[in-house]
């Protein structure tokens, strides 16, 4: 008797959050959310100076963790976040994480779409094939491959390749945060391109070293984004993140 009485109080309690979990309204006049997805070699944590600036101007905020096994797996957990939001959303994507909202922001949520030093395929096209004909980064040259296919980088190629305009300790600490992330998945192709219905704005980092900077410039200017250029390494979050979050921000007061 006392397992059967457990066993409806569990009931009940799952009723209850099945309905708590139902949509809320929408507020028609409340700001866009910004939804952020990370690259590769990184976690939610790379934006951990841009978001306050972002949440200062009462923007509500919500960064992806990815975890990095495949293109799918990552737009997955891009599309829950999405859905979560209240209304329209603003989707930022870093490095790898411009691959995954070139999918993911085909949702009906997303108003537009923010490539910070990001890949920015065609339908049809992986990141790899992406980056062909232009010069392959110093950094992409230094991946180490773990024996289940997963990338990730020693902390020397951080240091001066993905990070080299932060201290040196700040690098350590990305390298020790990092994602690994599963090879296979910059072979993976994008179904759809959601940069050619969504308003885009594109951050090219001039110094990257893992993206190349004539590849940022000319990815931006296919997708016909609003483009900023900045003196940075690959992660201008970290190192210019006033810059970034103006951009952001930009896009959210042109999101309606």
């Amino acid at each position: 008797m006392t397992s059967i009485k457990h066993s409806l109080r569990l009931l009940a309690l799952a009723t209850v959050f099945a309905h708590g979990a139902q949509a809320a309204p929408v507020d028609a006049g409340a700001k866009p959310s910004v939804v952020i997805v990370h690259g590769a070699f990184a976690d939610g944590s790379d934006w951990a100076k841009v978001i306050p600036l972002l949440q200062a101007k009462g923007v509500k905020v919500t960064a992806v963790q990815n975890p990095l096994t495949s293109l799918a797996d990552d737009v997955a957990a891009t599309r829950r976040a999405i859905d979560s939001q209240p209304g329209k959303v603003v989707l930022v994507g870093h490095s790898w994480g411009g691959t995954v909202i070139t999918e993911a922001g085909q949702h009906d949520k997303v108003g537009s779409l923010v490539y910070v030093a990001a890949f920015a395929p065609d339908a049809g096209k992986s990141t790899a094939e992406t980056g062909a004909g232009y010069p392959a980064a110093p950094g992409s040259k230094r991946f180490v491959a773990d024996k289940e296919g997963f990338l990730s980088l020693p902390e020397a190629a951080m240091r001066e390749d993905f990070a080299q305009d932060l201290p040196r300790a700040q690098a350590a600490v990305m390298t020790a945060t990092q994602g690994p992330i599963q090879a296979k998945a910059f072979g993976e192709k994008v179904s759809v391109a959601a940069w050619t219905s969504k308003p885009s704005w594109f951050i090219v980092s001039a110094q990257d070293r893992m993206i190349d900077p004539g590849l940022l410039r000319a990815m931006a200017g296919k997708i016909g984004a609003k483009t900023t250029e900045v003196q940075a390494s690959h992660v201008p979050q970290q190192s210019r993140p006033a810059e970034v979050a103006k951009v952001i921000l930009d896009a959210v007061a042109a999101t309606k």
